[in-house]
């Protein structure tokens, strides 16, 4: 099988996600567990999300975020990186990420939603603490429920030298 040059992939996957946003309901009206749920997370959402995290904006992050929210940290002890569970897990581990790295910042964004799911892609930048420059993309996978982020999975790239 040919496979499309990358930039056609994401016109497809983007052309995919907007039918899935502008839809009320998708699947068969007959069966309701066909049905992908509407939400009301959208893109502008997720920008906003992501404007809060480059003020650093502990705060308005958690604002988005459900009580029973959770993170997976990109780096751990499981395969699935290091999971914090609640409110007050997830801001402790979003301040330590601002903390240990004072100038993150996400740039060259871009996002997606489709009923309760989401994505985020970006570019991670600044300096650790112990003066080591970072610059990696990734992703964040995201999780809707009553107009709040349940879930916030974030994978980064490995940069090897």
């Amino acid at each position: 099988m040919i496979q499309p040059p990358l930039k056609t992939q994401a016109l497809i996957i983007g052309f995919l996600c907007h039918l899935a946003c502008t839809s009320q309901m998708t699947g068969d009206p007959k069966n309701p567990s066909t049905n992908m749920p509407v939400s009301t997370i959208t893109v502008n959402t997720l920008e906003e999300v992501l404007d809060a995290f480059n003020r650093h904006d502990l705060d308005a992050i958690m604002e988005y975020f459900s009580d029973d929210c959770s993170f997976d940290f990109p780096r751990g002890p499981e395969p699935g990186g290091k999971r914090f569970i609640g409110k007050e897990q997830v801001r402790e581990a979003l301040a330590g990420r601002f903390k240990g790295i004072p100038d993150v910042h996400y740039g060259d964004d871009r996002h997606f939603v489709a009923g309760d799911r989401g994505v985020s892609e970006w570019t991670l930048t600044g300096t650790t603490v112990a003066g080591v420059p970072v610059h990696v993309r990734g992703c964040d996978l995201w999780e809707f429920r009553d107009g709040k982020i349940i879930r916030k999975d974030s994978f980064w790239k490995i940069v090897e030298r």
